[in-house]
């Protein structure tokens, strides 16, 4: 099962970096992912031993305990408060700066499970919060101001709020992958994970 789950995953994050092969943001296809996050990540790593979740690659990397708590943040701060600022009337449609590294401190004393089930309640209630904002296609165009990317669209940002899900998936996969990384010998060489 999670050897699916990593191959789908890879092969969705093909996807959406080939630009041969890249899609047009929609919607309903973008919940498809953002629904099976949670599940995704339950599957992948409830129940493992601490050497797996808290290993990362060395100073200034992430393990999966913090990715999951970075999500969270995300859930908390970002991706539904920017929506609503998008789509608002307010005359100064200014993001506030995300603070990358917010899990560090809110993480403290929890549980990798406690992280899981928090994510997945907090994206069961975003999502249900998406669908209820009835988002048009006429919308993907409306603009907010990011701090620091300047002028972004409301389709940008849902966009981007998919491939960061994909994108943290990856890096939990690469990151315990990279703990046997002087275990697996010769076969290192057709383990291209090993090598990025």
């Amino acid at each position: 099962m999670l050897r699916i789950i990593l191959y789908l995953v890879m092969n969705a994050l093909n996807v959406f970096t080939n630009k041969e092969n890249s899609m047009t943001y929609n919607l309903e296809q973008a919940l498809e992912i953002l629904e099976r996050t949670p599940n995704t990540l339950s599957s992948l790593l409830s129940g493992l031993s601490d050497e797996w979740v808290y290993a990362n690659e060395g100073d200034d990397t992430w393990s999966a305990f913090d990715i999951v708590g970075h999500l969270i943040h995300g859930e908390k701060t970002d991706w539904i408060i920017r929506t609503k600022i998008v789509l608002s009337h307010a005359e100064s449609k200014t993001f506030k700066t995300f603070d990358r590294f917010a899990q560090f401190e809110n993480s403290k004393g929890k549980t990798l499970q406690q992280l899981l089930e928090e994510f997945s309640e907090l994206r069961l209630e975003n999502l249900k919060t998406l669908k209820e904002l009835q988002i048009t296609e006429s919308q993907f165009n409306m603009k907010a101001i990011h701090p620091e990317l300047g002028k972004v669209t409301l389709k940008e940002l849902l966009a981007t709020w998919v491939t960061h899900d994909l994108g943290h998936i990856a890096q939990i996969a690469h990151v315990m992958a990279k703990q046997y990384k002087d275990e697996v010998g010769s076969w290192k060489a057709y383990i291209t994970i090993l090598s990025k």
